[in-house]
């Protein structure tokens, strides 16, 4: 029987370097990027274009340079945002508009200061917006794990509806435990119409030391794409672990029983010097 094949995202040079001491430059990030290529990572997140102009030139760079991976821009849900990810992205031969926005309504009123609705008329919008520019785009409502669920799904129907072409689950701030994160991604499953023709992605955080329990309980309920980073790096107490979750997959098959693109034994290897020609 044929296995079903996980899509590894890999956000180490945007998420992966908020954690301290891990920033990383353009020629560092290109090299890293190389090494991801090589060890078989799917999707590669370059970086946040519109956060800073290193950012958006790092995106810019790997870009060109890389040919395999899907390479992906972070974007707040506004077209300023989405238009700047897409120009630095615009010449990757496989690119992705990866468009964010809150779903808790602790973030909504406290951070975001909008209504619900409104925040549904604002993805809507964004995600209609992105799928102009690019034929590939994710939605990811942050701090999913403590939102509302039927406003949760309420959300992610709005970027389905719009086009959205990924919709990723984050755990944003590491709270969830492995049942109710497999709750959650089986409650989006079955309420949201259309989820079947999208990817069903998994961002976790390591607060509780759960990010790759949650991950791989994740997968058991239908996600097809976990996100991640080279050690676990990230913010606060970072991601889950790409090592960790290729190992738990490879060596646990008969319950874990799924295949990814990933070549372990580049795992140990450094990132080596790539092409700097265009840096």
């Amino acid at each position: 029987m044929e296995r079903p094949r996980i899509s590894i995202f890999d956000t180490t040079l945007r998420d992966g370097e908020q954690a301290p001491g891990c920033s990383m430059g353009i020629r560092e990030k290109s090299r890293m990027a190389f090494q991801l290529e090589n060890l078989g990572v799917d999707i590669i997140e370059a970086g946040f274009p519109a956060a800073a102009d290193a950012d958006f030139e790092a995106v810019r760079v790997i870009s060109g340079q890389l040919r395999s991976p899907i390479i992906a821009g972070l974007a707040r849900a506004s077209e300023p945002d989405i238009l700047r990810a897409w120009t630095a992205l615009e010449n990757a031969r496989r690119p992705r508009i990866h468009v964010f926005l809150a779903s808790s309504d602790l973030h909504l009123t406290c951070k975001l200061r909008i209504t619900r609705e409104q925040a549904l008329d604002q993805v809507y919008k964004a995600v209609s917006y992105a799928r102009t520019l690019c034929n590939d785009v994710e939605f990811s409502p942050e701090d999913a794990s403590r939102s509302d669920v039927y406003f949760l799904c309420r959300f992610v129907q709005a970027a389905v509806d719009a086009g959205a072409t990924v919709i990723n689950i984050p755990d944003t701030v590491g709270y969830t435990l492995p049942q109710e994160f497999s709750e959650l991604i089986q409650m989006v499953r079955k309420s949201v119409h259309g989820i079947e023709k999208v990817t069903l992605s998994a961002h976790c955080h390591n607060d509780l030391g759960l990010a790759v329990a949650n991950t791989l309980a994740a997968i058991q309920a239908g996600a097809r794409q976990v996100e991640c980073t080279i050690n676990g790096i990230g913010e606060r107490a970072g991601n889950a672990s790409l090592e960790e979750i290729i190992m738990a997959l490879n060596v646990r098959q008969e319950k874990l029983p799924y295949e990814t693109g990933i070549d372990t034994r580049e795992i140990p290897h450094q990132p080596i010097a790539g092409r700097t020609d265009r840096l």
